[in-house]
């Protein structure tokens, strides 16, 4: 028995003993989706770590679906001859993928009601899953629900509202929010039932968002104890009508300060001290067994990585991510077998799986063992990576450090890389797709550098590292060359790193990265979507071996659409590939100054903003060179240096991407 299962033992008997007789405060942290309380029906199944309320895939069952998910254990929500009405709050994170357009919708809804509780039949579309025509308003159906409806039928408000619904699918108190729930972010919801004012309130946000920039505030009155049983149960429905709409579950806890009852007796106060005073009894048994199996931890000891248990407690902060087994790991990889590799990364192989009851596909990065710099990727990824949540990110599950292998757990991309579509395919991606592809690339590149608590510069975006879901969504990952820096500082970083071909001219010269370096790597990755070429080739003729370079001698020469991938023929939207062209020149701009914010980059690919005027000829960047390390190049003798045809060989070497 190692430490790690002994402090879950200490906690799961001092829990077990407080819920099983009384509490003045429970919380059940409900997630993560293995939770053997949770049952799911209709078309709702486990995921790793999010719950699915309506079918995620288009060639199954997908409309006039219905799904649910809830707590399998009875809540009391009060108490004997109606007194001691709960108070609760449950807090919870969803998102929707997809939109109505034509067609009917649906949307999610967060419920109360009787233990026994089902699906209705035909409860699709605005039904939510809760109700249907012979069922609503009726008393043998009696539910408490807040809905978060994507579709206006003929008795709601305008698209995009929420709802409190009594025993009705017509809410009793409504409010439409500006923002939009299908867009695919994670929208943040806290519920909260006053036992004594009766008040039920719904506060609503998107998860990454501030207050400031929108929220939405819902109160009714409403007396649980005169419309729902002393037992209920809580969980989730949604529902789809024509529409492809997954609706998703991600985080969910419950707090209640009622006192549990057995057999309807109020428990007296000294009965409630005794109780107390056992249960810390029990807590200290616990602690006392959690320091036992500090003693005997030897023999299971893991091998140093220079992890101690702070950082395991570090690692283990928040509701993302979670600590897997190596042994389930190894399970989940066939003991990771080559037959299920899915490539080479600069710090270690990065294995296919399958992972638990449900078949659940994941990717599984190991690091390769001895790797310093491997290291201190593991340790960015996780601290990184697993606190950001963004729909054209990567999503990072878990992680596990034991028997000498640092492992990080991802959420499995069915389409690959981007790069081994561009130039490993012998049929190309389509225009739609590669348009799409950059625009969620960008999304993610805005969220890194505006919209995060702080600024996150990745440091290594490249087309390898833009990884593509089943409906080749854009996937920005591999953060172990990310860096947090507060919003309006400029990163302290010294050291080179990313991958040449890629890499800002300044980032040769000062070590320093930036937004303004990952806007670069940014349009080296868009002149690849348009023109399938690699940023170096270094079997063309000089006049093409560089991308940059030859596209810009194109653009300047009014020729920019002899740069685009032979493979698309005529196949694409010429002003869209105009646009994304030209962004691509300007956020590879040799002068850093002079590249636009990724905000801006994004204006001009909506179509928001008109192109940029670009000079004819590509520029010649100047930079400082710190005066710190003069030396460092043999060939600076200025305080300043402009990189020109008569640059060095020793920088040329260095970087390939900086004009001749």
């Amino acid at each position: 028995m190692t430490l790690y299962d002994c402090n879950s033992l200490m906690l799961v008997i001092t829990f077990f003993f407080l819920v099983s007789f009384t509490s003045a405060k429970i919380t059940l942290a409900i997630f993560p989706a293995t939770n053997p309380n949770i049952a799911v029906r209709g078309d709702a199944r486990f995921g790793t770590d999010v719950i699915p309320l309506t079918p995620q895939e288009i060639g199954g069952k997908w409309g006039n679906s219905t799904g649910r998910v809830f707590y399998k254990d009875p809540i009391d929500i009060w108490g004997p001859q109606n007194t001691n009405v709960v108070s609760f709050t449950t807090e919870f994170v969803f998102a929707i993928h997809g939109s109505v357009t034509n067609g009917s919708g649906g949307g999610l809804a967060f419920f109360l009601s009787p233990v026994g509780s089902v699906i209705p039949e035909n409860s699709y579309g605005g039904w939510l899953g809760l109700f249907n025509e012979t069922t609503n308003n009726s008393s043998s159906n009696q539910m408490v629900a807040v809905e978060f409806d994507t579709f206006q039928d003929s008795w709601d408000l305008p698209v995009d509202h929420v709802g409190i619904d009594v025993n009705s699918i017509v809410s009793n108190a409504s409010k439409t929010w500006t923002d939009t729930m299908t867009s695919s972010d994670f929208v943040y919801v806290r519920i909260d039932y006053d036992g004594a004012s009766k008040n039920l309130s719904v506060f609503l946000k998107h998860e990454e968002v501030p207050v400031a920039f929108g929220s939405l505030n819902l109160t009714h009155e409403i007396d649980l104890s005169q419309v729902l049983p002393q037992q209920v149960i809580m969980g989730f429905s949604a529902s789809t009508g024509s529409q492809i709409i997954r609706h998703e579950i991600f985080k969910w806890n419950f707090t209640s300060n009622f006192i549990q009852v057995r057999d309807d007796v109020t428990i007296s106060n000294i009965a409630l001290g005794f109780i107390i005073a056992s249960a810390i009894l029990v807590f200290f048994v616990g602690l006392a067994l959690g320091v036992w199996c500090r003693r005997v931890k030897g023999k299971e000891k893991e091998e140093d990585w220079g992890f101690d248990e702070k950082m395991d407690e570090n690692f283990m902060k928040g509701t993302g991510p979670r600590r897997f087994s190596y042994k389930e790991l190894m399970s989940a990889t066939h003991n990771f077998s080559e037959d299920g590799k899915l490539g080479e990364g600069g710090f270690g192989g990065v294995y296919k799986g399958v992972l638990g009851e449900y078949n659940d596909m994941i990717a599984v990065k190991r690091i390769s063992k001895g790797s310093k710099q491997g290291t201190k990727e593991y340790v960015s990824e996780v601290t990184v990576i697993s606190r950001l949540r963004h729909r054209n990110l990567v999503q990072l599950l878990g992680w596990c450090h034991n028997r000498g292998d640092l492992l990080l757990v991802y959420e499995f991309m069915p389409n690959g890389s981007l790069d081994s579509h561009l130039f490993g395919a012998t049929v190309g991606l389509t225009w739609e797709v590669r348009y799409k592809i950059a625009c969620g690339l960008a999304s993610a590149l805005l969220y890194l550098h505006e919209e995060w608590e702080q600024c996150v510069v990745h440091r290594d975006i490249k087309s390898s590292n833009v990884m593509l879901d089943s409906n080749f969504n854009a996937k920005l990952g591999d953060f172990g060359l990310a860096r947090l820096v507060d919003h309006g500082r400029a990163s302290e970083t010294t050291v080179i790193a990313g991958t040449m071909g890629y890499l800002a001219p300044e980032c040769i010269i000062t070590g320093k990265a930036s937004r303004e370096s990952d806007v670069f790597s940014f349009g080296v990755v868009t002149l690849e979507i348009a023109c399938g070429r690699r940023p170096v080739d270094r079997k063309a003729d000089s006049l093409q071996a560089r991308l940059v370079e030859w596209v810009w001698d194109l653009y300047g020469r009014g020729r920019l659409f002899d740069a685009v991938d032979e493979r698309l023929g005529l196949n694409y939207d010429k002003d869209q590939m105009e646009r994304l062209m030209v962004v691509g020149l300007w956020c590879a701009h040799p002068d850093e100054s002079m590249r636009p914010s990724i905000r801006q980059a994004i204006q001009v690919m909506n179509f928001q903003e008109p192109i940029p005027d670009l000079p004819s000829q590509m520029p010649v960047p100047t930079y400082y060179a710190p005066p710190r390390n003069p030396s460092h190049y043999s060939d600076t003798t200025s305080s300043h240096l402009t990189i020109s045809s008569s640059a060095s060989n020793t920088i040329s070497e260095v970087s390939s991407i900086l004009p001749r």
